[in-house]
């Protein structure tokens, strides 16, 4: 009487064409073996404890039995599975150096054998329920690829469905500095831009973004600390690299000395404070005055001609404008 103690693989597709090993005892003289009542579409004793069969089609969970002139074996339980069907990929884009975890769904996963994103191998995947799978992505080239499930049941595809992203990368900023208030709109210039998900300026996000172009980023930057910070930008292929952007107090004048001279200007005045050496305009009540800065606490003002009377000086940098100072404009005495 043969004896069978296993089948390898226990399960395969219903239009069958699988091919399986039998081990156990006394199947030298096999006249048959049969998956319930169909007999197997071909079969080859190798030795009195293995046989190989090739499955015929079939449904369900059948026993699979040989006969010898002994009599007819135990059956051992061969599951016909249906073929997996994939619905979608969430995310459906992620970096070329891979690492990401996606989400496929679908139905008939279970027993999933192998996942692939083209012709790669996913990292690693597990089989979450009969709808779900986890899968790590491998790496890939820039560009769409399919991905295949394959279960004992068959394979399933989903053509160009994730997509390999390129990194961002950043190349500059203008302008480069800013008030610590914030509020004011920069633009970030580099390549592989479209995609992108954040703006932040150190850990903190931009106010707002928008993205022009796949070389050009417009973001309102957030309030920071004085000093530098580095910006990125994140898409779906990674983040950036960071190019720095610098947060400037405002400018404070304390002296303005002389602080007064004749209507027809022509003379020069010192404006001493903090945080002047980014001074970008220097206004003298409506007009705009020639300056020189000789460092962050001094800039020399050419006074320009204006009515007899008290003006406001004041100047302006990326950081601000600084609270006025008043200049005199004398007239000449009468004779």
């Amino acid at each position: 009487m043969p004896v069978l103690t296993s089948v390898v693989p226990s399960s395969g597709p219903a239009a069958g064409g699988t091919t399986v090993t039998l081990t156990g005892t006394g199947l030298a003289t096999a006249g048959a073996v049969r998956f319930g009542a169909t007999p197997a579409a071909s079969f080859t004793v190798v030795s009195d404890t293995h046989i190989t069969a090739v499955a015929p089609a079939g449904t369900g969970t059948v026993p699979v039995t040989v006969t010898t002139p002994g009599g007819t074996s135990n059956g051992i339980s061969y599951t016909y599975s249906g073929a997996p069907a994939l619905s979608g990929v969430t995310p459906n884009q992620g970096p070329t150096s891979g690492g990401n975890t996606v989400t496929l769904t679908g139905a008939g996963l279970t027993g999933a054998t192998a996942v692939t994103f083209g012709a790669t191998p996913a990292t690693s995947f597990t089989v979450v329920s009969p709808t779900q799978i986890t899968a790590v992505v491998p790496a890939g080239a820039p560009g769409s690829v399919t991905i295949t499930v394959t279960t004992p049941g068959g394979s399933s595809a989903l053509p160009s469905s994730y997509f390999y992203v390129n990194a961002p990368v950043l190349t500059g900023v203008a302008p480069l500095s800013g008030p610590l208030s914030g509020g004011n709109t920069v633009t970030l210039i580099g390549v592989h831009l479209l995609e992108a998900t954040a703006v932040r300026f150190g850990t903190t996000a931009a106010s707002a973004f928008s993205v022009i172009s796949d070389t050009q980023i417009t973001a309102v930057v957030p309030a920071g600390a004085a000093g530098l910070a580095d910006v990125t930008v994140t898409t779906a292929g990674g983040t950036s690299n960071a190019v720095p952007y610098t947060y400037l107090p405002a400018p404070v004048v304390t002296t303005l000395i002389p602080a007064q001279g004749p209507t027809s200007g022509g003379i020069t005045f010192t404006l001493t404070g903090t945080n002047l050496a980014q001074a970008t305009t220097v206004l003298v009540g409506a007009a705009l005055a020639g300056f020189t800065v000789v460092s962050d606490s001094n800039i020399v003002v050419d006074a320009p001609p204006g009515a007899a009377g008290t003006v406001n000086v004041t100047v302006t940098t990326p950081g601000g404008t600084s609270a006025p100072k008043t200049y005199t404009r004398v007239g000449s005495p009468g004779i």
